[in-house]
């Protein structure tokens, strides 16, 4: 991680995130054309459109992905900053030309099991987008408007790209068949997941809480054993009314059980809890999603 960290913020970052970027959207070309295409299934957002329009009248689909996005990308300038669109029009290309490079994949009946292509289709696009995203670029179409929402309500991307495709497919199983769309929906789901997935990483961050009458002998093992720095905040017992100092700390998951460890060693009546991180920015952190 540290190597990939170094990479991120030497000069050729940009670089290295472009690389990436078109990666994941090859990765996502992937699983269109081995999954979801040849087993009729449904996508959201622009590709979705892409796809319908594709199922019915045979036109192109990264053609149409392009064209769609044209209007989305201009409303988008306005509102989201311009190396995300910059990054963003490099992610929607790849992945429109990346259909049309693995269009040969549609012929292969690699998986003709509908269930079990709408999860895998979902496991690839998700790592795909998930990729991109923590590239600070998207695909373009939808993710663009839930990058939108994220900024300026805190939404979860994946939760509000799913919340606008499920609108989408549910129109769309009118005009398709209703048990495709049933199998798309699992697909978004397995796709959402993954994505936040590899966008927050699986190394979790946990934030902790401990109220202990020897807060000082605390802090200096946590210091000198997990060489991670503690923050205190001012407390007051509402029973005793005793002021106390809470030490408060953010740990990785893998560093959890030994926290734990160090507490017990030094104060086992000491009050422990942890609650879950999902984004940490600062010093001794990296943070390099939208």
């Amino acid at each position: 991680m540290k190597f990939i960290d170094r990479i991120y913020d030497g000069k050729y970052k940009y670089i290295f995130m472009i690389l990436m970027i078109i990666l994941g959207s090859a990765i996502s070309g992937v699983a269109f054309n081995l999954f979801i295409i040849p087993n009729k299934l449904l996508s959201g957002g622009i590709s979705g459109i892409s796809l319908i329009l594709n199922y019915l009248f045979n036109i192109n689909t990264g053609l149409m992905i392009f064209i769609f996005n044209i209007p989305i990308f201009i409303f988008g300038y306005k509102f989201i900053d311009k190396e995300f669109v910059f990054l963003s029009l490099i992610g929607m290309i790849a992945f429109s030309t990346w259909i049309e490079v693995f269009s040969f994949l549609q012929n292969s009946s690699l998986v003709q099991d509908v269930m079990l292509s709408s999860i895998y289709a979902g496991v690839l696009n998700g790592i795909g987008l998930g990729i991109v995203l923590k590239n600070r670029a998207s695909q373009g179409g939808i993710d663009i408007i839930a990058v939108i929402i994220k900024k300026y309500f805190s939404m979860n991307i994946g939760s509000t790209s799913m919340i606008i495709n499920t609108c989408i497919v549910v129109a769309a199983s009118f005009i398709t068949n209703l048990n495709l769309a049933m199998y798309t929906l699992i697909s978004m789901y397995v796709g959402s997941t993954v994505m936040d997935k590899i966008q927050q990483g699986f190394d979790r961050r946990k934030s902790v809480m401990i109220i202990t009458n020897k807060e000082k002998q605390v802090a200096e093992e946590v210091f000198k054993r997990l060489v991670r720095g503690v923050t205190y905040l001012e407390g007051e017992g509402a029973y005793t009314g005793d002021k106390k100092r809470v030490i408060y700390c953010i740990v990785s998951l893998n560093q959890l059980a030994k926290l734990k460890q160090i507490v017990r060693e030094v104060d086992e009546n000491a009050f422990i809890t942890v609650s879950d991180t999902s984004e940490v920015m600062g010093h001794g952190f990296t943070n390099r999603g939208i």
